[in-house]
């Protein structure tokens, strides 16, 4: 890469950089941000103030844990992580249950008919929740999942399956069939071709489905809103909002920590993987 490609790369690159790094840099001087000084609109939003006014960048003696410390002893919020972790985990395994075989099946089904068959699923996906939300409301409340992390753990695949099922169907088709006919030729039954040679081929791919399975389980706010009703038994995304938000009182600074916690090691996550994810995604695009 030469110098002036260098330079040009920084001029489109830092600017987004900043600007999506801003609201983390925000929420994080704000989680610690005691109560006056955060009250008074004289001071500024991005370093701490004195009762005077006067802006400092002495982080350890104009800052306090005291919200951070409400939000882990006063409140719910310890649960809402594991239950989230719980929710996530699971969902995590049942889409790769179902969206792996049903990916392959249609990468290697015959004719047209396989594509057609993973776009009608990924349609699936495109539905929006508000819609669903009636019939699965109906099928939970039957099955009496109501105010259970069971109700999350069966809904949440109705749209991680379709997506994931499209996803790894085109990353499969990037796999050349010969290795699959080599295995067999061998004595390799399907099953064991499947797991012995397409598996290890595909672990972008499937990384890719469990990065976002785990993020559409921290993110989705309707159904953990209106199928769980009791704080204890919430997720993150939707305990947040109802225990930290009461009437007109929000616990900015509590609410900023929340937030900022989960996002954290998700954003690790995808950097640490950042190669690996971009090529699960790209895999499949142009066969």
């Amino acid at each position: 890469m030469g110098t002036r490609q260098k330079i040009v790369t920084y001029l489109v690159v830092v600017p987004f950089a900043i600007l999506l790094g801003f609201p983390f840099l925000f929420a994080l001087v704000t989680m610690f941000k005691t109560n006056l000084d955060l009250s008074n609109v004289e001071h500024s939003p991005y370093l701490y103030n004195d009762l005077a006014g006067n802006f400092h960048w002495d982080f350890w003696n104009y800052a306090t844990f005291e919200h951070v410390r409400f939000l882990f002893e006063e409140t719910n919020y310890p649960t809402w992580l594991v239950n989230t972790l719980l929710v996530g985990a699971a969902v995590v395994a049942i889409t790769l249950v179902l969206a792996m075989p049903a990916g392959y099946a249609l990468a290697r089904l015959a004719g047209g008919w396989g594509q057609g068959a993973g776009v009608g699923i990924f349609l699936v996906y495109l539905i929006p929740p508000t819609l669903l939300f009636l019939p699965l409301s109906r099928l939970v409340t039957q099955l009496d999942l109501k105010d259970s992390l069971w109700a999350l753990i069966l809904v949440y695949p109705s749209f991680t399956v379709p997506f994931a099922t499209w996803l790894l169907m085109g990353f499969f088709k990037t796999i050349p069939q010969e290795l699959e006919e080599a295995a067999l030729m061998d004595g390799a039954s399907r099953l064991k071709a499947l797991y012995l040679i397409i598996l290890p081929v595909s672990l972008p791919g499937i990384l890719t489905v469990v990065i976002f399975a785990f993020s559409l389980c921290v993110n989705e706010f309707i159904y953990a809103f209106t199928f769980i009703s009791s704080s204890e038994q919430r997720t993150v995304s939707a305990g947040i909002p109802n225990d930290l938000i009461r009437g007109d009182v929000y616990f900015w600074q509590s609410l900023m920590a929340a937030t900022l916690i989960p996002a954290i090691p998700i954003a690790l996550l995808y950097n640490a993987f950042l190669d690996r994810f971009i090529k699960g995604f790209t895999g499949g695009a142009f066969r």
